[in-house]
C-alpha cells in the first residue's frame, strides 16, 4: 500500500508540504526555549508588536475555513456564499468599536479569567470555561477536515481518517511544547505563506485560462452554455479545411472558436446565482423537505365522474359517428373537468419533458373511437365514460386527474414516466414557493452568527492579551480587518474557475467535493506546462496546511488554557506553582488534541464552512452576549450573564447537535424534518432567535437581581474604558517566573 502510494505522490507537492510542517515545527521548539514564564505560555509576555500580533491573529483566524471552504462554498452555491467571507470580516468591526480595547485593559489570561474578575465569581468562572471548550471543539472539526482533505489529496488512496490523525498530532505536539508564544510566531508567518499560496495561483491561472471578467461572462446570457475563448482565432491562411472542421466540432461567432463547456452535474449552482451576488442561501432543509413532498395519490387513479352525475342519467348520442374531440368534449361534461392543452401554462413544462406526447389535438381528431350505439336503450352517462375509457385504452391512452378541475391524456406505457415528472414538478413547485422564506431567514441568521460570533471566540480574544495595552489591541484590530479583507479576495476566485474548469468535483462528496477545489485547480495548468501545475499545487497545499495548522494551534492554546489556568490552577489546585500549571498545560494540550482528532475523523460529509457556521452560532449567542453587555452596562450581574450564557449557548448548543447528529445517522429524525424545515432551520442555525434570547434574559434576570451588581463596578468600568494615559490599566493575572 505504501508502495503504491509513493508512486503516485506528486514530488513538488510533496516538498512543498513537508517544508511548511518542518517550518512550523522548528519555530514551535525555537519559541519554547524563550518561555519562561506562565505568560510567556498563556499570552506571550503581554509583548508582542502590533505588526506581529495583527499577522498572528490573521493568520490564526483565517483558518481551513478560509482558505479551502469558501473557495468550495463559492463553487458549490454562487456568489450567495460570500456572505461568509465579507461577515468574517465585518466582525472584526465589532471587536474594534466595543470589545478589543476594554478587554485589553482589563488584563486577564483568558475569558474566564475576565468572567471572574467581572463579576468577583468563581462559580461563573466554571460556566464560562464549558463554552471555551463547546466553541473551541466545533471549530476544530472543519479544521480537520481541511487536514484530512489536504492529505488526502497529496496522498491519493489515503484514508480520510489517516490524515486528521497524522496532523492533529503534529500540531499537538507543537502546542504542547511552545504554548501561546511559541505559536505566535508561528502564526504571524503562516499569515504571509497562506497570502502567498493563495494569490501567486489566482494570477497565474487567470493568464492561462482567462481573467475575471471572461470567467464570469462565462455564466452570462450571451453564453448561456459554452465557455469562453480559450484558443486563438483561427487565422485566414489556415484555409477553409480548418474552418471546416472547426465548424465541425465546434461553434464558430466571427472567427472565434467556442470549446464545449464541460457538462454540469445537477447539483451546480444556476448561472444567475453567478451573477447576482449575495442572495439568499439555500438550504438542506428545504431541499429534504421538497424530495419529500409527493403528488396527492388521486392525480393517478382514473376520472372520477363529476358530482350530481347519476348512473341513470342518459344522453343520445350517434357514437358511430363521433370522432375523438367530440368524446373528450362530452366525457369533460361528465366529469366536469377540462382537458389540458399543449399551450396550457398549468402542465406545458411536464408535456414539454415527456416530448409534447401528452393531450395534443392533432394526433387524437382524426380517430374514430368504433363505438357503437345501441337504438333501443340510450347510453348513460356512465355507461358513456367507461365506453370512451374503454375505446381510449384500446389505443395505448389513459385519463388521469390533474387537481381538481382538469385531466390529461397519457400513453399507458408512459404512466411511470410521467408519474416521476409529475412528482418533480410538484417538488419543484414547492421548492420555488418556499425556497425563498426560509432562505432569507437562514441567510439572515448566518450573518448574525458569523458577524456577532467573531466577536465571541475565545481563541481570537485571548490574542488581545498579548497587547502591551489596550491602544495596541485597537490598533492591533484595524490592521487585522485590512490584512483578512485583502486575503477574502482571492477564495472566489477559485470558485469560479472551478466551476468552470472542474465541474465533475460537484459530483464528489466528503473529501473529494469541492472543499478541494483550491488543492485541486493549478493542477490544470500540468496540461499545458508540464511541471508548472505540481509546483502551484504544491504552494497551495502548504497554504492549506498553514490554514488548518494555525488555527488549530490557536484552538489548543484556548482550550488548553481553559483547562490548565481556569480548571487546574484556578479551581483545583490554586495554589499550584508556575511549573506544575506548565506541567498540567501540557497533559491538557494532549488530551484535547486527541478528543480533537477523533471528533474530525466523524466529519467528513460536512462542508467546511457549515462547520465553521455552527461553531460561530455557539459563540454568537454565549460570549458576544457577555462580553458586549459586561463591558457596556453597568447593571449586569452575575446570574443574569449566567443565565443568558446558558439559556442562548446550550440551546444554541442543543439544536445545532439535533441536525448534526441527525446527518451522521446517529438520531432518526430525518422524516421529521422533512416535515418541519422551519424547525431544522431553526436548529441548523439558530443565531437568529438565540442571540436575542441570550441578550433578553441578562438583561431580564439582571434587573430582577440589582443588588447583586459588584460594589466596586464603578472602579472596574473605569479601568475597562478610561484612557492608558491615566495609569488605571491592571493587569488581573500578574506574572509568575517559572524556576
Amino acid at each position: 500500500m505504501n508502495l503504491m502510494l509513493a508512486m503516485v505522490v506528486d514530488p513538488w507537492i510533496l516538498i512543498f508540504s513537508l517544508v511548511t510542517v518542518l517550518v512550523t515545527v522548528g519555530m514551535g521548539f525555537w519559541s519554547a526555549k524563550k518561555s519562561k514564564t506562565a505568560s510567556d505560555f498563556f499570552v506571550a509576555g503581554r509583548s508582542v508588536s502590533v505588526g506581529w500580533n495583527a499577522s498572528a491573529i490573521s493568520g490564526e483566524y483565517l483558518s481551513a475555513a478560509s482558505f479551502m471552504g469558501v473557495a468550495g462554498m463559492v463553487m458549490k452555491n454562487g456568489y450567495d456564499a460570500l456572505w461568509y467571507p465579507v461577515c468574517y470580516a465585518c466582525g472584526y468591526l465589532f471587536l474594534l468599536l466595543f470589545i478589543a480595547g476594554p478587554l485589553r485593559r482589563f488584563g486577564a489570561y483568558t475569558i474566564p479569567d475576565f468572567a471572574e474578575g467581572r463579576y468577583d465569581s468563581p462559580v461563573f468562572r466554571k460556566i464560562a470555561v464549558i463554552f471555551v471548550l463547546f466553541i473551541g471543539f466545533f471549530y476544530t472539526m472543519p479544521q480537520m477536515k481541511g487536514a484530512g482533505t489536504t492529505l488526502s489529496y497529496i496522498f491519493p488512496g489515503l484514508d480520510y481518517k489517516v490524515g486528521v490523525i497524522v496532523v492533529g498530532a503534529v500540531i499537538t505536539i507543537n502546542v504542547a511544547l511552545g504554548g501561546m508564544k511559541g505559536i505566535t510566531l508561528v502564526q504571524a508567518v503562516q499569515y504571509w505563506i497562506k497570502m502567498f499560496a493563495i494569490c501567486v495561483p489566482v494570477f497565474v491561472l487567470m493568464s492561462v485560462y482567462g481573467f475575471y471578467g471572461s470567467q464570469i461572462s462565462v455564466n452570462g446570457p450571451e453564453l448561456p452554455a459554452k465557455d469562453k475563448l480559450l484558443n486563438v482565432a483561427p487565422k485566414d491562411t489556415d484555409g477553409p479545411e480548418l474552418l471546416r472542421r472547426a465548424e465541425a466540432t465546434h461553434r464558430v461567432e466571427k472567427w472565434q472558436v467556442y470549446p464545449e463547456r464541460k457538462a454540469l452535474p445537477e447539483k451546480a449552482p444556476r448561472d444567475d446565482a453567478w451573477l447576482n451576488p449575495f442572495g439568499s442561501l439555500t438550504t438542506k432543509a428545504v431541499k429534504t423537505a421538497s424530495a419529500a413532498i409527493t403528488p396527492d395519490a388521486s392525480q393517478f387513479k382514473q376520472v372520477p365522474t363529476k358530482p350530481g352525475v347519476t348512473p341513470e342519467e342518459v344522453g343520445l348520442f350517434d357514437l358511430g359517428k363521433m370522432d375523438a374531440k367530440q368524446a373528450l368534449a362530452i366525457y369533460g361534461e361528465l366529469t366536469g373537468r377540462t382537458l389540458l392543452p399543449r399551450d396550457n401554462p398549468h402542465q406545458e413544462k411536464l408535456d414539454q419533458k415527456l416530448d409534447g406526447q401528452l393531450t395534443q389535438w392533432k394526433d387524437l381528431a382524426p380517430l374514430n373511437l368504433g363505438l357503437q350505439s345501441n337504438a333501443k336503450k340510450p347510453t348513460t352517462g356512465t355507461e358513456f365514460k367507461t365506453l370512451v375509457d374503454e375505446a381510449f385504452g384500446k389505443l395505448g391512452l389513459s385519463f388521469v386527474p390533474v387537481e381538481e378541475n382538469f385531466f390529461r391524456i397519457v400513453k399507458t406505457s408512459e404512466m411511470e414516466q410521467y408519474k416521476a415528472a409529475l412528482t418533480k414538478q410538484v417538488q419543484q413547485e414547492w421548492f420555488d414557493n418556499h425556497q425563498r422564506p426560509y432562505s432569507l431567514l437562514y441567510t439572515y441568521s448566518l450573518i448574525i452568527a458569523l458577524v456577532c460570533g467573531t466577536a465571541g471566540l475565545p481563541h481570537i480574544l485571548v490574542r488581545f492579551y498579548t497587547n502591551p495595552d489596550g491602544v495596541a489591541a485597537k490598533r492591533t484590530t484595524m490592521w487585522v480587518m485590512i490584512l483578512i479583507g485583502v486575503f477574502y479576495v482571492f477564495p472566489p476566485v477559485f470558485g469560479v474557475l472551478g466551476r468552470n474548469l472542474l465541474p465533475e468535483l460537484y459530483s464528489a462528496v466528503g473529501a473529494k467535493g469541492t472543499d478541494k477545489v483550491v488543492l485541486e485547480l493549478p493542477s490544470l495548468l500540468n496540461q499545458k506546462y508540464p511541471g508548472l501545475g505540481s509546483i502551484l499545487s504544491g504552494i497551495t497545499c502548504a497554504g492549506a496546511f498553514a490554514a488548518f495548522m494555525s488555527t488549530f494551534s490557536g484552538l489548543l492554546v484556548s482550550m488548553t488554557g481553559a483547562l490548565a489556568h481556569d480548571v487546574y490552577g484556578r479551581i483545583l489546585k490554586p495554589q499550584s506553582t508556575a511549573e506544575q500549571r506548565l506541567k498540567a498545560f501540557k497533559v491538557c494540550a494532549v488530551i484535547i488534541g486527541i478528543i480533537a482528532i477523533l471528533l474530525g475523523t466523524q466529519v467528513e460529509k460536512f462542508d467546511i464552512n457549515f462547520m465553521v457556521g455552527q461553531a460561530f452560532a455557539i459563540a454568537a449567542a454565549s460570549y458576544f452576549p457577555l462580553l458586549f453587555l459586561s463591558t457596556w452596562w453597568r447593571g449586569m450581574t452575575m446570574k443574569g450573564a449566567a443565565c443568558g450564557m446558558l439559556g442562548g449557548g446550550l440551546l444554541a448548543l442543543g439544536g445545532i447537535s439535533l441536525t448534526s447528529f441527525s446527518d451522521l445517522k446517529l438520531l432518526p429524525l430525518e422524516h421529521y424534518w422533512q416535515a418541519n424545515p422551519l424547525i431544522r432551520i431553526l436548529c441548523e442555525q439558530p443565531a437568529i432567535w438565540a442571540v436575542p434570547l441570550a441578550i433578553g434574559l441578562m438583561i431580564i434576570i439582571s434587573k430582577l437581581t440589582s443588588k447583586d451588581v459588584p460594589k466596586d463596578i464603578r472602579m472596574k468600568m473605569l479601568v475597562l474604558h478610561a484612557p492608558e494615559k491615566l495609569g488605571l490599566k491592571q493587569e488581573y493575572i500578574q506574572d509568575q517566573q517559572m524556576h
